[in-house]
């Protein structure tokens, strides 16, 4: 989406694969959207900084299986490797350093000046809002359900007992619930 000396990203990541110098652009271009993608939604600056060192160390040693298909083919390309990374993480809640590891990079250890930068990227009192809204906008029995079982960490017997249901309906409404939880936060 973006130009750089009248270069596309779509160009300039085309180009990384005969040129790797041409990924720098491309990665200043990216990183600070990158960062505030995975701030946004892990609400910590370390395992931001390391998912999209993740995220930008796969997209380069990807890079030469990228095809351009037009304007916003290369942001498309990069945020969906970033949301298999932030899936990755999110299953197993740490983040894997495979891609960096294979390339030798280090882990990045942040300091205090570091994390207040990258916190700064993001209103967390508007996330906190955000959600707050999301929650509220949930049905009464989609709220209740993900309350006992994300808030208060009830097993789904638990939660069916209390709920006066099915194990198989208090499933259901935590499903449905962070379903719709998720697609009014991205909205």
């Amino acid at each position: 989406m973006g130009e750089q000396g009248g270069r596309r990203d779509e160009e300039l990541l085309v180009a990384s694969g005969r040129r790797p110098d041409r990924f720098v652009a491309l990665y200043d271009r990216m990183l600070p959207g990158l960062l505030a993608y995975f701030v946004r939604r892990t609400l910590d600056a370390q395992v931001a900084a390391d998912l999209t060192a993740e995220t930008l160390a796969e997209a380069y040693a990807s890079r030469r299986r990228f095809r351009d298909r037009g304007e916003g083919s290369a942001s498309a390309w990069l945020y969906a490797i970033a949301a298999h990374k932030l899936a990755r993480y999110l299953r197993r809640l740490r983040v894997e350093d495979a891609a960096r590891s294979r390339l030798g990079m280090e882990r990045i250890e942040l300091g205090v000046d570091d994390v207040e930068r990258i916190e700064a990227l993001i209103d967390f009192e508007h996330v906190g809002r955000e959600v707050r809204d999301a929650f509220d906008a949930l049905r009464q029995d989609q709220r209740e359900a993900l309350r006992l079982r994300v808030i208060e960490g009830r097993s789904y017997r638990e939660m069916a007992k209390e709920l006066g249901c099915s194990e198989e309906t208090a499933r259901a409404r935590v499903s449905r619930g962070l379903r719709r939880l998720a697609a009014q936060l991205d909205g």
